[in-house]
């Protein structure tokens, strides 16, 4: 369906509202966009709209609901997976986009495709899979994902700002702002979704830790409390204010001195007393012998891979078919593969 001769496309429309309405840090859709593979643009959507609806409806995307944030296959419903997790980085990061008149549409693909490349069971499945290959990260794998695994090897074709944005969100333990610029994303709609990131899992990590019953609320750091708060609702308010009063008055995506020694604290401290707790740990080995054990298992009997991956992506080198089907896989499907295997053998 065509538009009236004498009417714009939507699309033309929404882009001259964003050159009138957004900040001067923001992305424009116009003029960006750049894809490998050329497209004609969309009559109705902006390329951002395009990225996002194509993430949103992606079969990664759909296996995040079933893959661990940080609690691997925690009794109760109440803890974060990494959908959970995705869905909260983007609410987020929309906040703050929308307070400083930022590009909403490609903040929200950044940060709904952020966390594709994910392993199986979170964080624990990630130092696994580096027992494989030393150099795996999940935000580099998440970039494959969008541009060769999904859709059989095809792709989905996403712009550069996105992709990028996806590169480079991740911190692990490094700084939230880097000095160095090449480690940064080239747009503030993705520096916008590196600190949501970081503002989600520090406090929905602590909050599914208290649930757990592996901290109370006693054992946090009382200059954490007082500079972040006690409170979850609190604590994300204090956090998203500070990134927005901040990166007005510096002109650019800035969170102000103090919050920032706050939250490396309270990652600090997440990292000793729950991510390397011996609850967690002894999970993370069990993890471990379900991933290292079916890449094994694989790469031996390369006709049960077949069968079991149906055929994917024969295109590519037969390891790496290997590495991204076991990437790919949610905790249960990787669990139910394991004991198909394995369970008969360990009984005798």
């Amino acid at each position: 369906m065509s538009f009236p001769e004498n009417q714009k496309p939507l699309r033309v429309q929404t882009e001259e509202i964003e050159e009138k309405f957004l900040s001067p840090i923001a992305q424009k859709s116009r003029g960006a966009g750049r894809r490998k593979i050329t497209e004609e643009p969309c009559s109705i959507r902006t390329c951002f709209q395009v990225d996002r609806d194509r993430i949103l409806h992606s079969k990664a995307f759909r296996r995040l609901k079933r893959k661990t944030q940080v609690l691997i296959l925690p009794k109760g419903d109440h803890y974060r997976t990494r959908l959970t997790h995705t869905l909260e980085v983007m609410q987020i990061a929309r906040t703050i986009a929308r307070a400083l008149r930022l590009n909403e549409d490609l903040t929200e693909a950044i940060a709904l495709g952020h966390d594709l490349g994910h392993t199986p069971f979170g964080h624990a499945g990630e130092f696994a899979m580096r027992k494989i290959i030393p150099n795996f990260h999940h935000a580099k794998q998440s970039v494959r994902v969008v541009e060769k695994i999904e859709k059989n090897g095809k792709g989905l074709n996403l712009t550069l700002e996105v992709i990028d944005g996806i590169l480079k969100h991740s911190k692990g333990m490094g700084d939230i702002f880097p000095q160095n610029p090449e480690f940064l994303p080239i747009t503030a709609e993705g520096k916008v979704v590196r600190i949501s990131d970081i503002i989600a899992y520090l406090n929905h990590d602590l909050d599914d830790a208290f649930r757990a019953g592996l901290l109370e609320m006693k054992d946090v750091p009382q200059n954490i409390k007082k500079i972040i708060g006690e409170k979850y609702g609190e604590r994300i308010d204090n956090m998203v204010k500070d990134v927005i009063y901040e990166s007005l008055k510096k002109g650019d995506i800035s969170i102000s001195s103090t919050m920032l020694r706050a939250m490396e604290e309270l990652r600090d401290f997440l990292n000793e007393k729950v991510y390397r707790s011996p609850e967690v740990m002894n999970e993370t080995k069990k993890v471990e012998r379900i991933i290292l054990d079916l890449y094994e298992y694989y790469i031996k009997n390369p006709d049960h891979f077949e069968r079991d991956s149906d055929g994917f992506l024969v295109s590519e080198k037969f390891e790496e078919r290997v590495i991204d089907f076991i990437v790919g896989m949610t905790d249960r499907f990787a669990m139910e593969k394991w004991l198909s295997i394995f369970a008969i053998k360990s009984v005798f």
